[in-house]
């Protein structure tokens, strides 16, 4: 694997969160870690064990006492010697510790996301483990959590590896047809094994793939729309579930005009609501805009909320929406009769509250149906899918063309392991390294 340029550096970043806190954790990884550690705390303590050591600068003046954790390679996070000081967590005591780190020939703060970085250059885990530990900073759910410790724990890489093997081992027996037909110890054809092999593998990625979209909402969250006329109580519903003022509520018609989105935790899973403009004809330029941005937002929802005012009922005009993913909700049900109500799948009152918590549970009964079972290695990222697609469509190529030269269709599944391998960073990976590792925070 090509090793970063860097790599020579010693690096060094607080790990840590925000100042002032009750500790500040210092990492340090890179060749010089030995010696910035026995300088500092005056030694180099046992590996893995934590040591209480004043820690001083080059002019011997005491900066803080901490614990000092040192961390052998190969058997450390980034593979390279690393350390780490626990400092009393205020902005002086870190910022004397970076002056004094910062002395240090070849030492320098870390970028964002390096030493990840650096532990996937040494071997220590692959992109979709890297990535995963991304999505367990960022996690904000459960739900998310849970996804993102599967990915971390290497279930991604397991299975991609798999289905790598298996592409290669078909690419060696077709090999051993073409190089070697005539040998007594070599079966006359291997082709029909492989292409069933083959064809097994392509039915188990395109699965695979379509489970991408139960990854993508655990990640990014199951959208809901709220659609409705003017004045059906969109506003009053979004703040509702809010639980505080976060969209205007007025009787004046076309209040709404851009889109308005919370965020609610339901079910350890991310529920993204969008208020949007209230769906009517008119000649405002702006609210058309509104209005388009509605119907658009609406066609790629997860779920969409229909509202009507049950006093006064106006069904919204929507298109392109199906009624499996609809939800149709009448409003105001405190200010109209009951026999309003059953046109509805629920009824709902932003005023007295009636109805609301069933809509809640409703909400969260769907998100969890549509996220599925999370313990399954599910695709969460874009570049995933299309290299996974891509893998998919080579597979299916090779499987079309029964009739061509067997190097041809053999050419077509090295293609596919080359696209399997991009995903793990087994190959050809260095135009997406920055990006992937730049969503790291500094000092991880």
């Amino acid at each position: 694997m090509k090793q970063i340029d860097v790599l020579s550096d010693t690096i060094f970043a607080l790990s840590s969160g925000r100042l002032p806190s009750g500790v500040a954790v210092m990492r340090i990884s890179g060749a010089k870690t030995r010696f910035v550690i026995e300088t500092i705390s005056g030694g180099l303590p046992e590996p893995r064990i934590a040591v209480l050591r004043p820690l001083k600068d080059s002019d011997n003046a005491l900066i803080d006492r901490g614990l000092v954790l040192f961390f052998p390679a190969p058997a450390s996070f980034t593979g390279e010697d690393c350390a780490e000081l626990h400092l009393h967590g205020g902005k002086a005591v870190v910022d004397g510790m970076i002056t004094a780190l910062y002395k240090f020939e070849g030492c320098r703060m870390a970028e964002a996301g390096e030493f990840t970085r650096r532990a996937f250059a040494n071997g220590k885990f692959d992109l979709t483990v890297a990535e995963g530990l991304a999505d367990l900073i960022a996690a904000e759910t459960d739900g998310q959590r849970k996804l993102a410790l599967q990915i971390s724990s290497g279930t991604q890489a397991t299975l991609y590896a798999s289905w790598r093997t298996e592409l290669i081992r078909a690419r060696a027996l077709i090999e051993a047809e073409l190089d070697f037909a005539d040998e007594s110890d070599v079966p006359g054809s291997v082709s029909d094994q492989v292409w069933r092999s083959m064809g097994n593998l392509a039915d188990r990625i395109g699965k695979h793939v379509a489970d991408g979209k139960r990854g993508a909402m655990v990640r990014d969250g199951f959208r809901v729309v709220i659609v409705g006329a003017p004045n059906a109580g969109k506003s009053s519903l979004l703040n509702a579930l809010a639980g505080r003022d976060v969209a205007i509520v007025s009787d004046e018609p076309g209040t709404t005009r851009d889109l308005i989105e919370i965020k609610l935790d339901l079910n350890g899973l991310p529920v993204l609501v969008t208020d949007t403009a209230g769906l009517r004809e008119t000649e405002g330029k702006v609210e058309r805009i509104g209005i388009s941005r509605a119907k658009e937002l609406a066609s790629a929802a997860d779920l969409v909320l229909t509202l009507t005012d049950l006093s006064n009922p106006v069904a919204p005009a929507l298109e392109d929406v199906a009624d499996s993913l609809t939800l149709r909700l009448g409003t105001k049900c405190d200010l109209a009769p009951p026999s309003a109500n059953s046109k509805y799948d629920l009824v709902i009152s932003t005023r007295t509250g009636e109805g609301l918590d069933d809509l809640v549970e409703t909400l969260a009964k769907r998100a969890t149906v549509a996220a599925g079972d999370l313990s399954d290695p599910l695709p969460t990222r874009r570049r995933h899918m299309e290299l996974l697609a891509e893998t998919g469509r080579e597979i299916n190529a090779a499987l079309r063309e029964e009739t061509a030269p067997l190097e041809v269709r053999a050419e077509y599944l090295r293609r596919a392991s080359h696209s399997l391998g991009r995903i793990t960073g087994d190959v050809d990976v260095e135009d997406i390294l920055d990006v992937v590792f730049s969503q790291f925070c500094i000092g991880k």
